[in-house]
């Protein structure tokens, strides 16, 4: 998988944790740890995100 296809497949899991997110908090019967895994996740798919663009540019140069 290239560089490129993996960071939109990220991008493509972040973004569905998006909707899931909103659709969460819009839902009065989530639990609190339902909504922090989600959170959670998120973030740890935009630091890859960030981490393997930050690599990327280093190796272009």
């Amino acid at each position: 998988m290239s560089l490129q296809s993996h960071l939109s497949e990220l991008e493509r899991r972040h973004e569905a944790l998006d909707r899931e997110l909103a659709e969460s908090l819009a839902s009065l019967s989530s639990p609190d740890e339902r909504i922090a895994d989600i959170k959670r996740r998120k973030l740890q798919l935009k630091d890859e995100i960030a981490r393997l663009k930050a690599n990327g540019a280093r190796s272009v140069h």
